[in-house]
């Protein structure tokens, strides 16, 4: 593609070179660059990539998209926002290709990946042809990507789009993370529908409150963005989105919705209910357990009946989807003590699944937990006082600790349990506290172990070591 047909597509200040310098790739890590790269300049959290255009140019870039020019011997486009060109520059390059597909954002703190998968289910049922985008990785057409980000960054998203739709895809089912939204990650896209699952605390260590992740998330569902909007009516958050989302319909429990749920009935292998789905009615079996889940149902029948799915098949594929990795899994009975791996690594996760658990459980609720390193920690006594109140008995342990002391992570969280009294113990190998929980099981027993879900490393100092509760679940009791 020449250069200056991508110019048509941004609005820039100025631009110096050759229109016709052919472009073969884009690229934004100066590390990857590839002979005919349009490279990407812009001012990071703790780089600024200007300062690696030369080298960026001696790998084989013939192009800069920039924020002041620089003492290249290439075309440079000058730009006010160099990080708001990407997505639509790849969308461009890789020739609009989501305008092929049907694309359906998930955002929310939590139940992201579990909507998106009862989607895809859903439409599988009916027997379309899907994609799927978010936290456990990317699949269609029998292939397979493992996971970076919750939201690819945009070249790669494109390019993914472009596979896609040269696959066959038909309907494309994505997470939206508010990262992705603040980083203009999904600028220039339009979704078919976008979904609001709730909103509560999560990454304030990058946004800082609560108002303004809360205002992030808010932006997925205007008019430029989506066409439908489905949105949790028993949110606070969501009565907000309410006032100005494109088209907004709703789901919800407590509030008026137009997609509700009654005669729930909750087991320890899953949820049946009845669903009135804009005013038709069908009997629903999950096979996923707890309350947040018939919300997360809710949530992805709506948008398969706004997309022309019959209600026949939203039934089936709900019934068809065994279970998610990592969220509210479970993975292993063992002395008759069941055992749950969970992704809760928010306050508000971690409470509906102990909740949901508590209710099930003729035993002792026994929760295992961690908290991030480098990230909100304002979080962490808050879970540890969650934890202390619904679990009979807690192991606090790592959840990758990052660059950060495991013993500093777990100190701050028992500030919030001690309150409730000495009802936890403290194991800092994850493993190790992982062995002692299970064998603490008798018979009626239920076990959660949460934070990591269906991850597959342990972060400690900046090396991904192999990692995997459900994995080290079952080697521990030999299954």
């Amino acid at each position: 593609m020449k250069l200056g047909e991508l110019l048509s597509y941004i609005r820039y200040k100025e631009f110096t070179g050759d229109k016709f310098t052919e472009i073969s790739g884009l690229c934004t890590d100066s590390q990857k660059v590839n002979e005919g790269d349009l490279f990407f300049c812009y001012e990071g959290e703790n780089l600024d990539s200007h300062d690696f255009a030369a080298n960026a140019v001696k790998a084989g870039a013939v192009a800069l998209v920039c924020e002041r020019k620089l003492p290249c011997a290439v075309p440079q486009i000058i730009v006010e926002d160099g990080r708001a060109q990407v997505a639509l520059l790849a969308r461009a390059f890789y020739g609009f290709a989501d305008k092929n597909l049907k694309l359906v954002g998930v955002t929310g703190t939590n139940g992201k990946t579990t909507t998106t998968y009862m989607l895809e289910s859903i439409f599988k049922s009916a027997g379309k042809k899907t994609g799927l985008i978010g936290t456990l990785g990317i699949t269609y057409a029998d292939k397979f990507i493992s996971p970076e980000l919750t939201t690819p960054d945009p070249i790669f998203l494109h390019s993914v789009f472009d596979d896609m739709v040269k696959c066959g895809v038909e309907y494309v089912f994505m997470e939206v993370s508010a990262h992705a939204l603040y980083f203009n990650k999904i600028d220039g896209l339009k979704f078919d529908v976008a979904i609001f699952t709730n909103c509560t605390q999560d990454h304030l260590d990058f946004f800082g409150n609560m108002y303004d992740y809360a205002e992030c998330k808010k932006t997925f569902f205007k008019g430029d963005r989506c066409v439908y909007s489905v949105i949790n009516s028993d949110d606070k958050i969501g009565q907000q989105i309410l006032g100005f989302a494109a088209q907004p319909l709703t789901y919800g429990l407590k509030n008026p919705a137009d997609v509700f749920a009654v005669d729930i009935t909750e087991k320890i292998n899953g949820t049946t209910f009845v669903m009135n789905l804009f005013d038709e009615l069908y009997e629903i079996n999950l096979n996923i357990p707890a309350r947040h889940n018939v919300y997360n149902a809710m949530a992805a029948s709506a948008a398969a009946k706004l997309l022309g799915i019959k209600t026949e098949y939203v039934a089936q594929g709900l019934a068809n989807l065994k279970n998610v990795s990592g969220r509210l899994e479970h993975v292993a009975q063992f002395k008759g003590a069941d055992i749950f791996v969970d992704f809760a690594h928010t306050p508000d996760g971690l409470e509906k699944s102990l909740q949901a658990l508590k209710k099930l459980c003729t035993g002792k609720l026994y929760c295992l937990f961690g908290c991030g390193g480098n990230r909100d920690r304002t979080k962490r006594p808050i879970m540890g006082s969650v934890a202390a109140k619904y679990a009979d008995f807690c192991i606090v342990t790592s959840d990758n600790p990052r660059f950060e002391d495991p013993y500093d992570i777990i100190t701050e969280i028992e500030t919030g349990m001690k309150p409730y009294g000495k009802n936890y113990v403290t194991v800092t190998e994850r493993e190790c506290a992982t062995e002692y929980a299970i064998k603490m099981l008798e018979e009626g027993d239920i076990l959660l172990v949460a934070g990591k879900g269906g991850e597959y490393y342990q972060e400690i100092m900046g090396i991904k070591h192999s990692y995997n509760d459900n994995t080290i679940i079952k080697k521990i009791i030999g299954f």
